[in-house]
């Protein structure tokens, strides 16, 4: 593949030249931001089993993660603050050390079937607080910690993206077998898969047995 080159006269430097391109905001785009959680606000969380959070280091290398859970795993400790339970995972830790260095994170709510999302911003605090860890438990299995996040702003994103990707539509569901397993991948990327398919397989079935084991 060709290595693409940016053309630096093509490209937006400023935020003049910027909102230039397009036309004046909304103004319902402007009411909708909030700084504390709504009823709906609290009901769409409560419904959620899906978030994405995303974090930036001190020297702006960012970072975004999935967190998923039984529906109403995120606890709404009061209409200005979230409480995120952590679940075993591969222990890179980048949320966590990315939180102490710079607390600023954007939380992405996601209810399946829904083509509107919530989006929460605010600061966030790693917390081991034994009380609140053990309201979260699943499988009488508490969390090591949880990420509480104090709300600056939050608001619904409307349903364009969604739409555009059909992503809860049964129509667009794309096979997984058509591409490689996760594992292969990895060792594709790193150290080079195995060419007997056997060990390969072996590999694939004892993923799956980890996540059975440690999913909690």
């Amino acid at each position: 593949m060709k290595k693409f080159e940016l053309n630096p006269d093509l490209t937006v430097a400023d935020e003049q030249s910027l909102r230039g391109l397009f036309g004046a905001t909304h103004t319902l785009a402007i009411q909708k931001c909030q700084t504390s959680l709504s009823k709906h606000a609290q009901d769409f969380i409560s419904r959620s089993p899906f978030l994405c959070i995303g974090t930036q280091s001190l020297d702006g290398k960012a970072d975004v993660s999935p967190r998923g859970d039984p529906v109403g795993f995120v606890k709404i400790l009061d209409d200005k603050t979230l409480a995120i339970p952590d679940r075993p995972g591969n222990n890179r830790l980048d949320t966590f050390v990315n939180i102490l260095a710079n607390p600023n994170v954007g939380i992405l709510f996601m209810v399946p079937g829904f083509d509107d999302t919530l989006r929460v911003n605010g600061r966030a605090t790693l917390v081991t607080d034994p009380e609140l860890l053990e309201t979260m438990s699943v499988n009488e299995r508490a969390p090591k910690l949880a990420i509480v996040v104090q709300v600056s702003e939050v608001f619904m994103h409307c349903a364009k993206a969604f739409r555009r990707s059909h992503l809860w539509s049964p129509d667009h569901l794309q096979d997984r077998s058509e591409m490689p397993s996760l594992v292969k991948i990895i060792l594709d990327d790193s150290t080079g898969a195995p060419n007997d398919k056997d060990e390969m397989r072996k590999m694939d079935e004892d993923l799956e047995e980890d996540y059975k084991r440690t999913l909690y």
